[in-house]
């Protein structure tokens, strides 16, 4: 399966910081865009301050990536390090997992519907996955290290509170992304009342 490869732009904006929120954190805002303008979906955006505690946390969603009509769902998964992922197959044929990825090497053997299967994911990386009978599957779990990580929305864009001010690192991942390993990184300064445009050109 061939993938166009589009030039990405990465725009951050701060949001002013609420009076909810603790002193010292911040809101982030992230739109990602592509050379046209056009908004990306379900590219991958961590934030990690440069006084990143290491503690053990959770994301909101669920740990779960199911089999269904033939495709991974959902396509892309950001769990946080050391997390173990259901794969419940919901289709009526029977599926395998393999992943050569770097971060996780494994292989789960044929299984059926309403039956789940679990692998766990102790080093951070991109996992590409797919399955030996349906060449045509493709899935991508990103593995961060990060609480401040989500995806992009139909708008391109990925919001975050309670960030730490400071500075920080913004990691910008994308099946599509044309660079090393499709992520890019870039250095900014986070703080309660962030207006200045910071913008990303890849090639």
């Amino acid at each position: 399966m061939k993938f166009l490869l589009f030039p990405l732009v990465l725009v951050c904006l701060g949001l002013p910081l609420a009076t909810s929120w603790a002193a010292g954190n911040s809101a982030v805002r992230i739109q990602v865009v592509d050379e046209n303008g056009v908004p990306v979906r379900d590219a991958v955006v961590e934030i990690t301050p440069a006084s990143s505690s290491g503690n053990e946390f959770r994301f909101p969603w669920r740990a779960a990536m199911a089999q269904k009509d033939l495709a991974f769902t959902p396509g892309t998964l950001v769990v946080a390090k050391g997390s173990s992922v259901a794969f419940p197959n919901l289709d009526r044929v029977r599926h395998s997992i393999y992943s050569f990825s770097k971060a996780a090497r494994f292989e789960i053997d044929l299984y059926g519907r309403d039956q789940t299967r679990s692998q766990s994911f102790p080093a951070t990386g991109t996992v590409s996955l797919g399955c030996n009978i349906h060449d045509m599957m493709r899935g991508y779990i990103r593995v961060v290290d990060t609480p401040y990580a989500g995806m992009t929305d139909h708008n391109g864009i990925m919001s975050v509170a309670g960030v730490p001010n400071g500075r920080a690192t913004v990691t910008l991942w994308h099946p599509r992304l044309r660079s090393p390993a499709n992520e890019s990184s870039s250095s900014i300064t986070i703080a309660g009342s962030l207006s200045k445009k910071y913008t990303v050109k890849l090639k």
